[in-house]
């Protein structure tokens, strides 16, 4: 299947250099609901998304403990569910490489986020740092040539930014404990959190790690399994060269998502074979028209080190701390390689849904997680055999084969 698809993933990488330029929020929206022409930028804010479709927000920026400045988008309630004090609370936060967008993108009574505004919940969105939403630092400036602001890999998100974000939100509506819906490195950093900083595991209510990632000695993306040999290689030019963040959102990529991935464009099998080589092919899941948006807004960037550390994971078989090399190893850890993460430590309630064809959350690696946390409440399988890690956060059935059941378990843990 990988290889009858080179062809198509060829001609992508040669055709997304293609582009740059802009037009407005209001063309980009009425685009996405298949009204009008096709704008000439289509990078909405995740805000202007949920206005768009009809929910208030709230726009909330907290600073971490080590400077990060990270946005939070607030959906307090919705149409005929207005916003009150009391609400029980859900966090969800996005995977590696993308934004609170994703939680949005497929729009009123499919999206997770909608969906959990709709069930009485007061919905917060996370922003990890040096995506789309969160490069800010009180010091250290993202776009400047060998900056510290990049040296962080998804290890800092789950030690700073979740318990920020969370502490926060629970401030900010008086609770003491929420619910927590992660995908991707949004599980990882979970589960580095609640394992090295425990006392955050009474702030849960339930977890709900969709497509978990911690190990990954059993993945199948053809691009995770070429690059990790590598690594080192690749970790030591990328600092030579002073090339410090990965795949950040661009114009580029923006015009190149509208020109030749809409409805109609030539290349609009060629998006979306890019897409299946990353998490697994499953393509009556993908709805094409909504690629535009898609590709406006993943993949929103993020550090060369936290592609690094799930590179070091996926060639040690373990799911530790970052590997800095022998030397600063013993200076930081007092060993020559990076502990374990203490997975034993992570009492909070966690649910596990994963899908058979997820080349990046092998099955045999989330039973492998599942066995190793204190209080797993499930692990469930999708029913599509074809569900891959992308159709998590953008599956056209995402909604009933997912979510309903996310919400059903939230709703228990009240």
């Amino acid at each position: 299947m990988v290889l009858r698809n080179s062809y198509w993933v060829a001609l992508a990488v040669a055709s997304v250099i293609a582009l740059a330029q802009a037009s407005t929020i209001r063309d980009v929206l009425a685009f996405r609901a298949g009204e009008g022409a096709p704008p000439t930028d289509i990078a909405p804010l995740t805000a202007d998304i949920i206005t768009s479709d009809g929910y208030p927000v709230e726009v909330h920026q907290v600073t971490t403990a080590d400077g990060y400045v990270l946005t939070m988008f607030r959906i307090p309630g919705g149409p005929g569910n207005p916003a009150r004090e009391g609400k029980n609370v859900a966090f969800v936060q996005h995977g590696l490489l993308c934004s609170s967008a994703d939680w949005v993108i497929l729009g009123p009574g499919k999206a997770l986020a909608y969906m959990l505004v709709d069930a009485g919940y007061d919905v917060w969105l996370g922003n990890a740092r040096g995506n789309t939403n969160s490069r800010q630092h009180i010091f250290h400036d993202p776009d400047a040539r060998n900056t510290d602001f990049w040296d962080f890999s998804w290890h800092e998100i789950g030690f700073f930014d979740l318990p920020a974000m969370i502490d926060y939100a629970l401030q900010h509506t008086g609770q003491t404990s929420l619910h927590y819906a992660g995908h991707s490195q949004g599980t990882t950093s979970f589960f580095i959190m609640a394992s090295l900083r425990p006392e955050y595991n009474q702030r849960i209510r339930s977890m709900h790690a969709l497509a978990p990632v911690a190990f990954m000695s059993n993945l199948r993306s053809p691009f995770v399994r070429a690059f990790a040999p590598f690594v080192d290689q690749i970790d030591w030019l990328m600092r030579m060269l002073g090339v410090n963040e990965f795949l950040p959102s661009s114009d580029m990529m923006t015009l190149g998502g509208q020109m030749l991935c809409r409805d109609e464009a030539l290349f609009q099998e060629v998006c979306a074979n890019v897409l299946f080589l990353i998490g697994g092919f499953n393509s009556p899941q993908l709805n094409r028209t909504l690629l535009p948006t898609i590709l406006a807004n993943t993949p929103a960037g993020a550090s060369v080190n936290q592609l690094v550390h799930y590179a070091q994971g996926y060639n040690s078989g373990n799911f530790r701390q970052f590997d800095f090399g022998l030397t600063l190893n013993l200076i930081r850890y007092g060993s020559i390689r990076p502990p374990d993460y203490p997975l034993n430590r992570v009492t909070a309630p966690v649910a596990l849904h994963y899908g058979d064809n997820d080349w990046l959350a092998a099955v045999s690696d989330v039973r492998q997680l599942h066995s190793r946390i204190s209080n797993p409440i499930g692990l469930f399988r999708v029913s599509d055999p074809n569900w891959n890690h992308l159709d998590f956060t953008w599956g056209i059935d995402a909604d009933s084969l997912l979510y309903q059941r996310v919400i059903s378990f939230m709703d228990r843990y009240n």
